[in-house]
């Protein structure tokens, strides 16, 4: 073992190492890959994030989400295998992006409401791109055309509930959090009981809760984009001096094999580290290139996430006992579905393109904040209560199959 972790440590040195003759090596590259990163982080992730983040804060100290917790876990337990507070994860999580829900789940196995594969489970389908991003930097700024949003959510969010559907049999020999509401009476009543009860077990005043949400929230979004730049210099870098080559070529080779054009090959190198530069590469790929592979590799970097989320992640779960290889794992897979998705239904969802622009707001590339807020609320609200939607739409239809199953002979 000690082995083992010496030799990790002096790989990562050796890494470090390289990288910082890389930078002596093309100080100019660094730094505008430098720029470039604190520009994304500030018109695109602080407006985005740093919202949600303050009101998770103050959900979760209120206690509306221990709230949902006990309304939806009836819903959640038997679809998801994952409690009912995780429903309310992965509402925040659609609506206001990576990396939400894992602050929201690291939070919730702080307060010991869900156990390590619960987590796992949790995390591994409520990171997902927020539709603020989906459809305003990506659809319009980086695709110039709102018509394609329905294709890439279509696609990311699927994606997200096959995940979820294949994560429910990850740990399927672990204990599962039990109810925290034992008391009977209608669950409307319950769920207001353990509302006040998160209350008052949390015991801040509102001004203190308020003030402690927007400084841990600061601190996170500072963390937040010291990885967006970190990544976005350590790709520039690395690619200025050659190392990427070998990975060209992989990649390229792996495109063609599957049948998608060569030339995105870009565009999924630097979507590996960072989502915006490889979605806004997929975006600005020669216009000779078929959209459908184009969109494809979009919502293949979406899903993804990119090793600049996946470090935000793994940052935010640092104090649990949460793993990293079965998000890993989920990422992957989840880009490759998303993929798979945009292919299979390109040419179905033709029909709906040409109307559909006019029922997105409108973004402006040259005021990115103010269309980011404008875009933020409504889209957001739809988002979650199409979520919640969701989510009662797969209960009714597992009871109704439980319900036949049991009609026909077949025991639980």
């Amino acid at each position: 073992m000690q082995k083992r972790n010496f030799t990790g440590v002096l790989l990562m040195a050796f890494a470090v190492i390289a990288i910082i003759l890389c930078l002596f090596a093309f100080p100019h590259d660094g730094l505008q890959a430098a720029l470039r990163g604190v520009s994304i982080w500030w018109d695109v992730l602080f407006p985005a994030l740093f919202p949600f983040f303050v009101i998770s804060e103050i959900l979760l100290g209120f206690g509306i989400v221990h709230f949902f917790g006990t309304l939806l876990d009836p819903m959640m337990r038997p679809v998801f295998r994952i409690p009912g507070i995780g429903g309310f994860v992965m509402a925040m999580g659609f609506a206001s992006g990576y990396p939400i829900g894992a602050k929201l789940t690291s939070q919730l196995w702080e307060q010991q409401l869900v156990n390590r594969e619960e987590g796992e489970r949790l995390v591994a389908f409520t990171t997902s791109s927020d539709p603020i991003f989906l459809i305003g930097a990506v659809s319009i700024g980086f695709f110039h055309d709102a018509s394609l949003a329905i294709i890439l959510a279509t696609a990311h969010y699927g994606g997200s509930l096959l995940i979820g559907f294949m994560m429910r049999f990850h740990g399927r020999k672990s204990v599962p959090t039990p109810q925290k509401s034992t008391s009977g009476g209608w669950i409307w009543k319950r769920a207001f009981e353990t509302m006040h009860t998160a209350r008052i077990h949390d015991g801040r005043s509102i001004g203190t809760l308020l003030s402690q949400s927007i400084l841990h929230s600061l601190n996170l979004m500072f963390v937040v984009g010291g990885l967006v730049v970190f990544f976005s210099v350590v790709l520039e870098v690395l690619t200025s001096a050659q190392v990427m080559n070998v990975l060209y070529v992989l990649i390229s080779s792996i495109l063609q094999f599957i049948g998608l054009p060569h030339e995105l090959s870009q565009a999924v190198i630097n979507g590996l580290f960072e989502v915006t530069l490889g979605a806004k590469a997929a975006g600005n790929a020669p216009d000779a290139l078929a959209l459908s592979s184009k969109v494809a590799i979009g919502a293949f970097i979406l899903s993804w996430g990119g090793m600049s989320v996946h470090a935000q992640i793994v940052s935010l779960l640092s104090h649990t006992n949460l793993r990293y290889l079965p998000f890993l794992i989920a990422r992957l897979t989840h880009a490759l579905f998303s993929a798979a998705i945009v292919l299979v239904i390109w040419e179905p969802m033709q029909i709906f393109r040409g109307s559909q622009a006019t029922f997105f707001p409108q973004y402006e590339p040259t005021s990115p904040v103010l269309s980011y807020l404008k875009l933020m609320l409504p889209v957001s609200g739809v988002v979650i209560l199409a979520s919640f939607t969701v989510i009662a739409g797969l209960f009714t239809a597992y009871s109704l199959l439980k319900l036949v199953y049991e009609k026909v002979g077949g025991t639980r």
